[in-house]
């Protein structure tokens, strides 16, 4: 069973929708999925499969990643009543939720690329459990970029394996030595410590919890080391300070967009 399968599961369980059940047979209908707020939409392709599932029809009238006003409609739903009232919550979280995360994103990248055009602006890890690729994928989106999915597909030396490893030189060396195929990022909290992982040629280097002086000061130095060097920040990043750092970062990461956003207002309603 796939995720949708399982979302419709928790809803539904063994006995469906038992309100709906109750009270028709086989009507059909059509419903509107209506935008609330002004936003990027995002989520309408899982809708639509949410309705598959149920057996109804959709019918996108915008697209995922377009800026909508409030009152725009973004999809007419046709099918049996039973179908659509089944998918009703669900598709609605997912293009909710979805449109939260895409709109924030797009607001950060566009500030943030007016100083400076080549940032990249990227979630992390700081997601729901089971709805992580759909979280990313809104990221993607609103224009940014999704970071690594999980601990499978990328290299992050982070503060506690450098603890349990013994230095911080010592466990660049044998990620190095075992590693060949995957770009190395550290993360650090001292200039020191970026110095060293700098001369010890990692790609990327995190500067967690630098204030943009301190952010500034040590990128300039790294770069001075080794211009290829990626240089990310991260830590306490907020909506407010993210220009701060963006004319000297290639990277800002921030969980904001997938822990703390605040979901967008749509609504079904039966035409």
């Amino acid at each position: 069973m796939d995720d949708i399968g399982w979302f419709l599961k928790e809803d539904l369980d063994e006995k469906g929708d038992i309100t709906s059940d109750a009270l028709f047979s086989n009507e059909t209908t059509e419903a509107k999925i209506i935008a609330e707020q002004d936003c990027i939409v995002a989520g309408l392709q899982e809708a639509t499969q949410v309705f598959k599932k149920t057996g109804a029809q959709t019918i996108s009238k915008v697209k995922d990643g377009d800026f909508v006003k409030k009152n725009t409609v973004v999809a007419v739903i046709k099918g049996p009543a039973k179908a659509i009232l089944k998918g009703e919550r669900l598709s609605l979280n997912f293009i909710c939720r979805m449109s939260g995360i895409a709109t924030e994103t797009r607001k950060l990248v566009e500030k943030c690329r007016k100083i400076n055009p080549d940032v990249k602006i990227m979630a992390t890890r700081k997601t729901t459990p089971g709805f992580r690729k759909y979280e990313k994928k809104a990221v993607k989106i609103g224009g940014g970029e999704p970071h690594r999915m999980g601990l499978y597909d990328a290299i992050m030396i982070k503060d506690n394996h450098i603890k349990i490893a013994g230095s911080l030189e010592k466990t660049i060396k044998i990620i190095q030595n075992k590693i060949h195929d995957k770009p190395i990022e550290v993360e650090v909290e001292t200039e020191s410590d970026a110095i060293k992982a700098a001369e010890l040629n990692v790609d990327i280097i995190m500067l967690d919890n630098f204030n943009p002086e301190e952010a500034r000061n040590t990128t300039y130095k790294i770069k001075k080391i080794n211009p290829n060097i990626l240089v990310e920040i991260s830590g306490g990043i907020t909506p407010g300070n993210i220009t701060e750092y963006a004319s000297f970062a290639d990277r800002i990461s921030l969980g904001y967009l997938t822990h703390s956003i605040k979901s967008k207002d749509f609504s079904l309603e039966i035409i």
